[in-house]
């Protein structure tokens, strides 16, 4: 059997990571039963989720685009406690849909295919990018910072420099298509 070659993997579907997320949300749509009960828990995690997204965006200071791209190992803010908020940010956010779509079936099914699609080939392409650029500083990030879920001791350099004027560029349109989602789901209790 070949092994499969996750980095490269990653490297062909990153530019289609929102893509990727809209299938994932209309699968979710799809199936969804929501009751007033679950969207209110539902909106737990997505508000995390959008708020720990626009702190890891604030921090890096840049829009992320089509290419994976660093101008400077970034380890302060939400970079302190794990290695990759931003997408830490989206799992919370599509568990809060999912957790509004109150049912059970979608909440695996979304959770399997974040974890293959991001923690199996988007994160490996670009850690190996990283890697390459930073060398022995990220490995040295990579191996004291879990890659979803803080773990003690923290770093106590979590202060940095924090850009707000990139949440306006970077963040607008996550923060839209979380809302509309939300809307989407909502709506949901009445067809």
């Amino acid at each position: 059997m070949a092994k499969v070659d996750l980095p490269r993997w990653g490297e062909r579907i990153f530019p289609w990571r929102g893509g990727i997320w809209t299938i994932l949300f209309l699968l979710i749509l799809g199936y969804a039963r929501p009751s007033l009960r679950s969207c209110f828990l539902g909106l737990i995690p997505l508000v995390g989720g959008q708020l720990l997204r626009f702190w890891a965006a604030g921090t890096i200071g840049r829009y992320r685009g089509e290419e994976v791209g660093a101008v400077q190992l970034v380890t302060w803010g939400p970079y302190a406690f794990v290695r990759n908020p931003l997408y830490l940010g989206n799992a919370a956010i599509g568990l809060g849909w999912a957790i509004m779509a109150n049912s059970p079936g979608v909440l695996g099914v979304f959770l399997l295919a974040f974890l293959a699609i991001y923690g199996g080939a988007i994160i490996p392409y670009e850690e190996t990018f990283l890697e390459k650029k930073f060398g022995p500083a990220f490995r040295a990030y990579r191996d004291r910072t879990p890659m979803f879920f803080p773990r003690p001791p923290f770093s106590k350099k979590w202060r940095g420099p924090f850009d707000r004027a990139v949440l306006w560029r970077s963040e607008r349109h996550s923060l839209w298509v979380t809302l509309g989602g939300s809307a989407a789901l909502i709506s949901r209790l009445w067809w």
